[in-house]
């Protein structure tokens, strides 16, 4: 959480915002945010129990995702640093995260207008999220 928290702080420096030009800390942002996605809920339940209207939740997690997504590498830089460390092979997963509906339509393969983030596999609203992994056995102790 004080992860977060200092990466939004520095965000907010860079921007020049004013202090207490937000309705929450950085710190207590952050909480949102990792509340947010460990629990998944509704961003209206979840702002009302930071004090917060529904629009400032949508907000805070739309900043706060921004703001951690500028950290990842690209797939570039990442494979560059398995080569660099002599990996033989890596493993390519992804998920799809459940994702409140939003406005951005596409156009699909036939030329129709589509809904970016709707999953015809799934046939839900998601996200799907690529990750590049070492294939190391876990070990327990």
């Amino acid at each position: 959480m004080q992860h977060v928290a200092r990466l939004l702080r520095a965000e907010r420096r860079a921007l020049g915002t004013r202090a207490g030009a937000w309705a929450l800390t950085c710190f207590y942002q952050a909480l949102l945010v990792l509340v947010w996605f460990r629990k998944g809920e509704d961003k209206t339940i979840i702002g009302a129990g930071f004090g917060v209207s529904r629009a400032t939740a949508y907000r805070c997690v739309a900043e706060a995702v921004r703001v951690l997504a500028a950290q990842t590498p690209t797939l570039h830089d990442a494979l560059a640093r398995v080569a660099a460390d002599g990996w033989s092979h890596v493993i390519l997963d992804g998920k799809l995260f459940d994702t409140d509906r939003l406005a951005e339509t596409t156009s699909s393969v036939k030329g129709d207008p589509i809904d970016a983030w709707h999953s015809g596999k799934y046939r839900d609203f998601g996200a799907n999220i690529q990750a590049v992994m070492r294939p190391r056995p876990r070990r327990y102790a």
